[in-house]
């Protein structure tokens, strides 16, 4: 935004700003925290400390300070902005992703040599989990999390001298004990079970194969009874959904035998291919810049194999059927991407790829929030820090996006 154009919804932006701090205990914080979202609204090329109060004409220690040392819990104020958030998209899924933070040096929270899908290799970074409420038209995150890679874990150590090492790491970063190395599947599991405290709950939730892929995340929604469609690889096993449980003979000695199927399971592609082009329908999801967005999907039934599946069979040994969905265009020898989802067995194909391929938006998300809005510009190095950093952003996002949703506003983002 220009000067001229948020000077136009200055008052907004203060009751806005009013409601969404108003956990905080002083009002010098809640101000602060104001000041920090006008900020990052502000246009300008860095959304770091130095920059920003020099744009708003503010003490740069006083923003530092409110960031990095101040008093005051994120969660608070992160339920409120989920809530409003979740209130003002009404959104179709809740995505999980993550996206990397690329950083000098070893200093900064998290950070390491690893994959980031934002430099679409290995590199030094942090890498922040995020789950967010989206639309096809709109979208802001609900919930982060900093991924802690095994290197900045003391548990994880092999010897005592580098368990020393990373305490002393940790100390500087100022990372709590309770904060420890989890797989990125299991933070947003967490991050799930938060926002389940907060009494929200994701419609369906959706994610890539790098989530999709675990069995134990998958199974994870499950218990709590949340839907989902979840891109996976074409090699994950399955059993046809006709397949039937049988009881092998038995002599009458020994522990009484369960059902078990008795042929093996075959990847998703292999069932996918068996179906044949016969089974391929075309299907419109969205109105994309250029015209509608369509490919070719087939949609089967199937029974999910892997290890660990007593906690999920049937009485009668039989694994739970879900929705296996390819995308298989017609230029392309066999599919190009699967899904497996736990939506009702008569959910429309339409519906379906609308919401497998809905993650479209998180990219959209991504963008705006680094480049317009300073998401991967924070220079501290501390753990609280970085958490206080994303949620004043997040608070930034969803304050643009009241704006676009509301026909009144006039405004010009």
């Amino acid at each position: 935004m220009t000067p001229g154009e948020l000077a136009a919804v200055r008052r907004r932006l203060e009751e806005f700003a009013a409601e969404m701090f108003a956990p905080l205990a002083r009002r010098d914080q809640r101000d602060k925290g104001a000041t920090y979202v006008r900020g990052l609204l502000l246009d300008g090329r860095r959304k770091s400390m130095q920059p920003m109060a020099e744009r708003l004409g503010v003490d740069e220690q006083g923003l530092q300070q409110f960031v990095s040392s101040s008093t005051w819990a994120v969660e608070p104020v992160r339920e409120r902005l989920a809530r409003r958030a979740v209130e003002v998209i009404a959104p179709d899924a809740w995505v999980i992703d993550d996206t990397g933070f690329v950083k000098d040096g070893t200093a900064s929270p998290g950070v390491a040599r690893q994959y980031s899908g934002t430099l679409g290799k290995v590199g030094n970074c942090q890498i922040g989990v995020s789950i967010c409420a989206v639309t096809d038209a709109a979208s802001c995150p609900l919930n982060w999390r900093l991924f802690l890679p095994e290197r900045w874990d003391d548990a994880c150590a092999a010897t005592p001298e580098a368990a020393a090492a990373i305490r002393d790491r940790r100390a500087r970063a100022g990372i709590p004990d309770q904060a420890r190395h989890r797989q990125k599947w299991r933070l947003a599991l967490d991050m799930l079970e938060e926002l389940a405290g907060w009494r929200l709950a994701p419609p369906v939730v959706v994610s890539d194969a790098g989530y999709g892929d675990n069995a134990e995340f998958r199974d994870g929604l499950t218990t709590h009874g949340w839907v989902y469609v979840v891109q996976v690889s074409g090699d994950l096993s399955a059993h046809a959904e006709d397949a039937v449980p049988a009881l092998k003979p038995s002599s009458g000695r020994g522990r009484r035998p369960l059902p078990r199927y008795r042929s093996k399971p075959v990847g998703l592609r292999a069932h996918v291919l068996a179906a044949g082009r016969a089974a391929v329908q075309q299907v419109i999801w969205r109105e994309g810049s250029r015209g509608p967005m369509s490919s070719h999907f087939v949609a089967l039934r199937a029974r999910p194999a892997g290890h660990h599946q007593a906690g999920r069979r049937a009485a009668d040994g039989s694994l739970p059927a879900v929705w296996l969905l390819a995308e298989w265009p017609p230029e392309a020898s066999e599919p190009t991407d699967y899904w497996l989802s736990t939506l009702p067995a008569d959910t429309d194909l339409a519906e379906l790829v609308r919401l497998a391929k809905i993650r479209w938006r998180i990219e959209h998300n991504y963008r705006e929030l680094k480049t317009g809005l300073g998401l991967d510009h924070f220079e501290g190095r501390t753990f609280t820090g970085w958490h206080r950093h994303v949620t004043l952003v997040t608070a930034a996002q969803l304050f643009l996006t009241l704006l676009r949703t509301d026909p009144k506003a006039g405004s010009p983002v």
